[in-house]
């Protein structure tokens, strides 16, 4: 069976743009990617299992890091993989049941790569750019909030 479901009808900039928030918190701290996350076009957030607030500073990095990506103008493909292989790279386990045994994959350049069926921009220029506009931590639960923004 093959994996058909209408993509999620995310904002395309926004949704890509939390690709690459993901890709960059686990790149900076190792925890994974968001547990849950609300994607929206004029603002959006994401949750992680986490142990604190972000500092100042860390903000400021994920920010530069982020915009730095969207700078690149890398390319966003998707590819198809099966289940077993897929097994091996990802965490299927928010994975729906009635996904079936091809699973697709997005992939930003080579920075990063991930099961999702929504819809995305072809490259990252495209999003313009990034920027967080707050974060909280409570009870193992680190938000950020976030929103496309005009790169001066």
């Amino acid at each position: 069976m093959e994996y058909n479901e209408n993509p999620k009808d995310y904002y395309p900039p926004m949704h890509t743009a939390e690709h690459l928030l993901n890709g960059t918190m686990d790149k900076m701290f190792g925890r994974g990617r968001s547990f849950s996350a609300h994607i929206e076009k004029k603002k959006s957030k994401c949750d992680y299992h986490f142990d604190r607030n972000l500092t100042e500073q860390e903000i400021q990095s994920i920010e530069e890091k982020i915009n730095s990506v969207i700078s690149e103008d890398l390319p966003v493909r998707e590819e198809f993989m099966k289940r077993e292989d897929a097994e091996k790279i990802f965490n299927l386990s928010r994975l729906p049941e009635e996904a079936g045994e091809t699973l697709r994959v997005i992939n930003i350049g080579d920075y990063d790569k991930c099961l999702c069926s929504g819809t995305h921009l072809a490259s990252t220029k495209a999003i313009g750019g990034f920027k967080i506009i707050s974060t909280n931590f409570e009870n193992g639960v680190l938000r950020i909030r976030f929103k496309i923004a005009e790169i001066k």
